[in-house]
């Protein structure tokens, strides 16, 4: 089960670190509007703010690998605290903003979640 574990919460970090890139380099280009459903002039005025959320989304990756990486118990500890603010950002996120958020990033958060915990 833990490799299970591992596999999901690396899947989660490579979703985010994934995120980061078309957030903060390509949310001007055709992928980045694409996601967003933006014209070139909107996708202008929001490259800040998306850029901003890339970087956030970039700390939870990185906050994920910190967890594949590390010794026990920082490890789960890592995995579980990053996880969570995957699976609480994407019901905000559907909540708030589009509800496929909710199977893109809250649903694959909480299966890697669950697999930590069960490998615990």
């Amino acid at each position: 089960m833990q490799t299970t574990a591992n596999i999901l919460t690396g899947l989660v970090a490579a979703l985010h670190a994934y995120i980061l890139i078309l957030e903060m380099f390509l949310w001007q280009k055709k992928p980045g509007r694409d996601l967003s459903g933006f014209d070139p002039d909107m996708a202008r005025a929001t490259a800040p703010l998306a850029a901003n959320q890339g970087l956030y989304n970039g700390f939870l990756a990185a906050g994920l690998v910190w967890g594949l990486i590390a010794d026990s118990p920082t490890a789960f500890s890592a995995k579980v605290f990053f996880l969570s603010c995957v699976v609480i950002a994407g019901l905000y996120g559907a909540a708030t903003a589009n509800r496929r958020i909710l199977v893109a990033q809250a649903l694959p958060g909480a299966l890697a979640l669950a697999a930590v915990l069960l490998a615990r």
